[in-house]
C-alpha cells in the first residue's frame, strides 16, 4: 500500500529524514514511534503530501508523490492533535462542509453523516456547536471527518494529545474500530510517544532513528518493546 526508497528530507542544511527506506502492506496498523525531532510528523506531511521530499520515491496506492498528489490525497483520511474543525458550527455542519468538499454525492452526504457521527458515540450532539464539546468529543468528531470519504489509509499525528484518562481510552476503542485490525484492509500510521499504546493498538511498530528506521516489525513478536525502543533509538549505527 506504502513504499518509501531513500527518503531524504533537508531543511536548509539540516536533513531530517536521511534515506529512509519502508514499505507498509495493506491493512496493517503501524505505530511511527521515535524521539522528539526523529522526523516522525515530517513524515507523516510528506505522506500527506503538506511537505515535499528533498529526494526519494514514495507510492501509495500505486499512486507517486508529490507528482500525483491528488490521487493521492483521496486515498487519506488524516487526523492530528489539531482537529481541523470550526468551533462555531455544530458537528452535522463541520461533517457537512467536508462532505462537499470531498464531492461526496448530494444524497449520500446526511446519510453518511449521521452514521458516522452514530459511530463515533455524538449522534445525540449532531445539532450542538463544537465549541461547547470536550477535547475528546472533538477529537472523535476529528475522525467521524477523516473517515467521510471511506480512506484506503488513515495518518494519525499524536491523537491522545491533551485527552485525559477516560477520553483517551474512548479512543482506544474508537481506533481499534475503524482502523480495522484484523478485519478489513484500511491502513493506518499513528505517531506517538505512548509505547503501551502502540503495544496495545496496532499490527506493526516502526522506529525511527537517524533520519532512518531503525527498526520495523510485527508487534506481536515484540517481548519488551520499551527495551526495544531503548536500544534502536541509542544505537549509533543502523546495519
Amino acid at each position: 500500500m506504502i513504499k518509501i526508497q531513500k527518503l531524504v528530507k533537508a531543511f536548509g542544511y539540516f536533513p531530517v529524514l536521511r534515506g529512509l527506506d519502508l514499505e507498509i502492506g495493506a491493512g496493517q496498523f503501524v505505530a511511527l514511534l521515535g524521539p522528539n525531532g526523529s522526523g516522525k510528523t515530517t513524515l507523516l506531511r510528506i505522506l500527506a503530501g503538506l511537505s515535499k521530499p528533498t529526494s526519494g520515491t514514495i507510492t501509495i496506492g500505486g499512486w507517486s508523490i508529490p507528482d500525483e498528489i491528488a490521487a493521492v490525497r483521496q486515498q487519506l483520511g488524516i487526523v492530528s492533535h489539531q482537529t481541523l474543525l470550526y468551533d462555531t458550527l455544530t458537528a452535522e455542519e463541520n461533517l457537512l462542509f467536508f462532505a462537499r468538499l470531498y464531492n461526496i454525492p448530494t444524497d449520500e452526504r446526511m446519510d453518511r453523516i449521521h452514521a458516522l457521527l452514530n459511530n463515533v458515540g455524538l449522534g445525540a450532539r449532531a445539532k450542538d456547536v463544537v465549541q461547547t464539546f470536550s477535547r475528546g468529543m472533538q477529537q472523535r468528531l476529528a475522525i467521524a471527518r477523516a473517515l467521510l470519504s471511506d480512506p484506503a489509509i488513515l495518518l494519525l499525528d499524536e491523537p491522545y494529545t491533551g485527552l485525559d484518562q477516560d477520553a483517551a481510552a474512548l479512543l482506544d476503542e474508537l481506533l481499534h474500530e475503524v482502523a480495522g485490525v484484523g478485519t478489513s484492509q484500511r491502513t493506518a500510521i499513528m505517531t506517538t510517544h505512548d509505547l503501551r499504546r502502540a503495544y496495545e493498538l496496532t499490527t506493526h511498530v516502526a522506529i525511527l532513528q537517524r533520519g532512518k528506521i531503525g527498526y520495523f516489525g510485527e508487534t506481536a513478536v515484540i517481548h519488551d518493546l520499551p527495551a526495544l525502543y531503548a536500544e534502536t533509538v541509542e544505537a549509533k549505527t543502523i546495519t
